[in-house]
């Protein structure tokens, strides 16, 4: 099995039927208070984090201090695991931690394939999209999180400009939904589209 952090309380752990792999999911605190801290813009976790990006992305991705998220833990079984708000952003996230590189979400007897369905219905409702970041554990000297939308992605607006650059939950040939770690968008590239979308536009006059 998967060891996970000492902090971390006992977490259950979901097994495909094709391939052992596991998938951390709503009991994964200690992946879901990393993520937190990051988009949070507390110091020691993104100058921690950022260590791995060239020099030009760890000035970026350290816009977070300055700039952070407002991040709310949601909660119920097929709730959000966080809410990320930001001027002109708001982003429910789902959390899923393996130190695989595929998660299938036929595993549990599909309740992974419901709790998707269940979010692209809630979000789809009200205009908005949900963000799946998968941590794959046990990395070193590079990114560990990747980002993917899931749902309908808004037709205009910052938010669907801000999706249409990242990948989404893919689906196997029988429904199910899957997601490939290296097909992802890093973190630290997520959060420059943030930036750059956000940087007032200036106009020069003829």
């Amino acid at each position: 099995m998967l060891p996970l952090p000492a902090a971390s309380p006992p977490t259950a752990l979901y097994y495909a039927t094709d391939r052992i792999t596991p998938v951390v999911g709503h009991g994964a605190s200690a992946y879901e208070r990393e993520l937190r801290s990051l988009l949070e813009g507390q110091p020691e976790a993104v100058r921690s984090y950022a260590r791995v990006l060239p020099p030009t992305g760890r000035t970026e991705f350290e816009r977070l201090i300055e700039q952070p998220f407002l991040i709310i833990r949601a909660a119920g079984s097929f709730g959000f695991d966080l809410v990320a708000l930001r001027r002109e952003f708001a982003f429910p996230l789902e959390v899923k931690a393996s130190a695989e590189p595929v998660i299938r979400f036929s595993a549990a007897s599909g309740r992974a394939n419901a709790q998707l369905e269940a979010h692209r219905k809630a979000v789809g409702r009200v205009g908005l999209t949900v963000l799946y970041a998968y941590r794959r554990v046990g990395l070193r000297a590079t990114e560990n999180w990747r980002i993917f939308v899931a749902g309908d992605v808004p037709s205009s607006g910052r938010i669907g400009a801000l999706c249409r650059r990242l990948p989404p939950v893919s689906k196997t040939p029988e429904g199910n939904g899957i997601l490939r770690w290296e097909e992802g968008r890093p973190l630290s590239e997520f959060l420059s589209h943030v930036h750059f979308l956000l940087e007032p536009v200036i106009t020069v006059s003829a």
